[in-house]
């Protein structure tokens, strides 16, 4: 299926340095031509920011065998638009962002930087993945993860998705003969309790550090929890759309303007 007109833009949120990166590389140049764009330094939880009070910085790396990459000093979504107005000159045929360390499921996606590069390439309607393991572990193994990478790019470039939408995937942290298969899933209802805890550093200033659990109230079991909890590789589409339509009539009919 390697076809050298096939452009791909690979990118993250952990940094070009990142093991899942490298191993998103590795599989993306079995489809195509790879081009990286990617922070030059870790940019977790950035959502869909953009920078836009500092200058970005492009610098020419030489870290993937026989691929073009480069650090960008901004977000993760900053790469994306750099990529395909300055590099590129053009709009790629696939853009896939990750191999994330750390689940990006359910709530998460909102605080993603991994899902808001891809959420980035499909506002451009170019057919856009992310990609997460299970494993927060900069020495996560990546291995287990490659294969369903591969599967679930084969299918994306065969049939797509409608325009403006995107794929979340998220992958167990398991052996790969212990991963069960590949789900299609909603994105489960859940939500983090958080808190910050008070700190004192060696200068005896107060300084604050978030902690928080993660709450799912979603007893369902087609959502991507559910699928991970139970060994499945989660695939969820995303859209940029986030009208809540059930409330529309609701509104319409119990709130009156004069």
């Amino acid at each position: 299926m390697f076809n050298k007109n096939r452009i791909i833009l690979v990118t993250n949120d952990d940094g070009i340095t990142s093991g899942g990166i490298r191993a998103l590389v590795e599989v993306m140049q079995e489809f195509g031509t790879v081009v990286v764009v990617a922070p030059d330094k870790p940019q977790s939880a950035m959502g869909h920011a953009i920078t836009i009070n500092f200058p970005l910085r492009l610098a020419k790396v030489d870290i993937f065998d026989d691929v073009e990459a480069y650090a960008c000093s901004g977000t993760p979504v900053d790469c994306v638009k750099l990529a395909v107005d300055k590099i590129l000159h053009r709009k790629p045929d696939l853009c896939v962002s990750g191999i994330n360390h750390g689940a990006n499921s359910s709530i998460n996606v909102i605080y993603s930087g991994t899902l808001s590069a891809a959420m980035e390439a499909s506002l451009e309607k170019i057919p856009a993945i992310g990609f997460s393991l299970l494993d927060y572990s900069s020495k996560a193994d990546m291995s287990p993860s490659k294969k369903y990478v591969r599967i679930i790019t084969g299918h994306m470039l065969k049939s797509g998705v409608p325009d403006f939408h995107l794929l979340n995937v998220n992958i167990p942290h398991l052996p790969e003969n212990q991963i069960k298969g590949i789900k299609i899933c909603r994105q489960a209802k859940a939500n983090w309790e958080e808190e910050f805890d008070e700190r004192k550093d060696p200068q005896g200033r107060t300084y604050y550090w978030l902690t928080g659990n993660f709450i799912n109230r979603d007893s369902g079991t087609d959502t991507d929890i559910h699928a991970l909890e139970n060994g499945y590789v989660s695939v969820v589409p995303v859209q940029h759309d986030l009208t809540a339509y059930e409330d529309v009539k609701f509104l319409k009919e119990n709130w009156k303007f004069e």
